[in-house]
């Protein structure tokens, strides 16, 4: 993971949970295009495509359903603060799957920033698996 200034919970609380949900876009979109080119020979359109599938806010609400229960309690505040931060969806996105899905992109953000890489790659790990399902 790219390397950065660790900033402490105290600040981090201070961050609106969109902009938690920016950075946390950012990291996911940086996992799922990495995985989807890893050991893969296809061209960047099909790459492109097949990254967009995974990164839509119908996909990442269903793999933060599949991830909730294993999260911590500090971890399902952040994603009810970014379930329930005022955004307006895309045209295209359900907007009950973009709320779940700007939690979901929260609580990346909330880790990076952190510096919580063993936990961030755990849970990416596991989203990428379900996602791939």
């Amino acid at each position: 993971m790219l390397k950065h200034e660790i900033i402490d919970e105290k600040t981090l609380r201070e961050f609106s949970p969109v902009a938690l949900a920016y950075v946390g876009d950012a990291v996911f979109e940086l996992a799922v295009r990495t995985r989807v080119m890893t050991g893969s020979r296809k061209k960047v359109r099909e790459l492109h495509l097949e990254t967009v599938s995974m990164v839509r806010a119908e996909s990442q609400a269903r793999v933060l359903k599949q991830l909730l229960r294993g999260l911590s309690e500090d971890e399902k505040d952040i994603v009810r603060r970014g379930r329930n931060a005022k955004s307006s969806p895309p045209k295209n996105a359900d907007p009950a799957d973009y709320q779940l899905s700007t939690g979901f992109e929260a609580l990346l953000g909330w880790l990076y920033l952190q510096g919580e890489e063993k936990r961030l790659q755990y849970l990416l790990d596991l989203a990428l698996s379900g996602v791939e399902e």
